[in-house]
């Protein structure tokens, strides 16, 4: 996916050995920040209900305003990041996050965490729409491209169960003011690095691509789309008259969305991308096992609390094994594994040692021993998600040209986030209406209720695999002997 030295003009210029890396780390650590503020907030809920004095029905909203701002704007900051410089809109993104951090950690009343975590969903957007699209112009070369993207991916898929961990330590040990106050100096840090090590692109420049109305449009049409998922689905149901009212009308936006890219003369989503068969697999790849393992890390965390006994600090040990595995395969050995094999079949491995794992999980009993029916399947869930996440991202980006790869990214990341909320939405109201709809003792109705979910969700994943062997094409190898892309000077 080489480029002439014209469209490598838009993009982050490629930088010497050890700067590149050191650039990566510093984009990792921005999606680092972002992975851990979804899951981080999970384990403080209960102490964050007890001291604003939280409903449980309004608490939701501490995780959806974020989940809506987030999803609805991914599209939308992956295109600006290709028109206005990507390494701009990273930094404005961890302002803005860092800011709306410092806001969280100082609400003292509902209003203003909830304000304060739609400000964070923004900023969580922006920087992370575009780090795909930036590494892989970092990286041209496919073996090290390779390498980078394993780097990413465990950031981005492990990053979850850190933020289990870093939860229940800064919850217990101090306040669940400090899981948001400890993104200042992370965040400060971030972007100093990232004005530093990244070198600064120009852009496309807003007249090549603007597009109000398809940006109103799919903005519109994704907050929608995520709030109808997040809230009356899961609490009126599927069927209710307002999920089904919402969902026509994100239908509706959609649909216009559509219209309005097909004949816009510069399209904020060009239609021509959706040619790309891997692109559009990969996508839908991303948004089906999205929906399994996001769902999994909470109705898992709840197998824990509220069956085994787990208090918050246990809960984050307890997926360690997890973060750990994913780690170890994703840095060191998924480059190997897709220099040797190619990314389809490592891809295709991964997604199948998940659905075991996920399978698994459904014997797990009501005095369950961690060793026994928790600690395989978070190994599997690691060894799977290590394996194919890498593979998955290089995929993603594989047949995209320099001029889309913020677009690109900010899709890919759209769909694993729609996805997410969707399958979270999905796998707890089967596990709560399964549980309300049992005679069993309470414990026996929680576990059946989890057991429900856990077996759909492997069924989720599964259908991600049968897409990765009908849709998914093996790139042609690249040697080393591929010529260099020829490079602009920087700026």
């Amino acid at each position: 996916m080489y480029a002439t030295t014209d469209t490598l003009a838009t993009t982050p210029a490629t930088q010497g050995g050890r700067s590149r890396w050191l650039a990566l780390y510093t984009l990792c650590a921005g999606m680092l920040m972002i992975v851990l503020d979804v899951t981080v907030v999970n384990v403080a809920l209960p102490a964050i209900q007890d001291d604003l004095g939280f409903t449980s029905s309004s608490l939701a909203w501490v995780v959806n305003a974020y989940l809506i701002a987030f999803g609805g704007l991914l599209l939308l900051a992956g295109r600006l990041g290709d028109l206005l410089g990507r390494r701009n809109i990273f930094t404005a993104g961890l302002v803005v996050f860092t800011a709306a951090s410092v806001l969280c950690g100082l609400a003292q009343t509902q209003e203003m965490l909830v304000i304060a975590r739609f400000i964070q969903g923004v900023g969580g957007a922006l920087t992370s729409a575009v780090i795909l699209g930036m590494i892989v112009t970092l990286f041209p070369e496919p073996r090290e491209q390779a390498k980078a993207i394993g780097v990413y991916a465990f950031v981005a898929s492990a990053g979850g169960s850190i933020g289990l961990l870093a939860g229940g330590v800064l919850t217990q040990a101090i306040s669940w003011h400090w899981i948001f106050f400890v993104n200042l100096p992370l965040g400060v840090l971030t972007a100093v690095l990232a004005v530093k090590l990244i070198e600064k692109d120009k852009g496309l420049g807003i007249g090549k691509g603007t597009d109000v109305p398809g940006a109103v449009l799919i903005t519109a049409a994704l907050m929608v789309g995520v709030f109808t998922i997040v809230k009356p689905a899961a609490e009126l149901g599927w069927t209710a008259p307002r999920t089904l009212a919402l969902a026509a009308a994100t239908l509706v936006l959609l649909a216009g969305f559509i219209v309005r890219e097909a004949t816009a003369a510069n399209p904020l989503v060009p239609l021509r991308i959706f040619r790309s068969r891997t692109l559009t697999g990969a996508n839908l790849i991303q948004a089906l096992s999205a929906s399994g393992m996001f769902g999994i890390f909470f109705l898992g965390s709840l197998y824990l609390q509220r069956v085994l006994g787990y208090d918050a600090l246990e809960i984050g040990l307890a997926f360690l094994p997890t973060t750990v595995v994913m780690g170890l395969l994703s840095v060191k050995y998924s480059e190997k594994l897709v220099m040797r094999f190619g990314p389809r079949r490592p891809l295709i491995a991964g997604l199948s040692l998940i659905v075991v794992g996920l399978a698994l999980f459904t014997l797990a009993p009501v005095g369950g021993n961690y060793f026994v029916h928790v600690l395989p399947v978070l190994v599997l869930l690691g060894l799977g998600g290590g394996i194919c996440f890498p593979a998955l991202m290089g995929l993603s980006m594989s047949d995209v040209k320099p001029e889309d790869a913020g677009l690109a990214s900010g899709l890919i990341g759209t769909m694993g986030e729609v996805g997410a909320a969707l399958g979270l939405a999905i796998l707890a109201t089967l596990s709560a209406t399964r549980t309300a709809a049992s005679t069993k003792p309470t414990l026996q109705a929680l576990t059946d209720g989890y057991h429900f979910s856990f077996a759909v969700a492997a069924a989720i994943v599964a259908a991600a695999v049968a897409i990765a062997l009908t849709v998914m094409r093996q790139p042609k190898p690249q040697t080393e002997d591929t010529p260099e892309p020829v490079l602009c000077e920087a700026a």
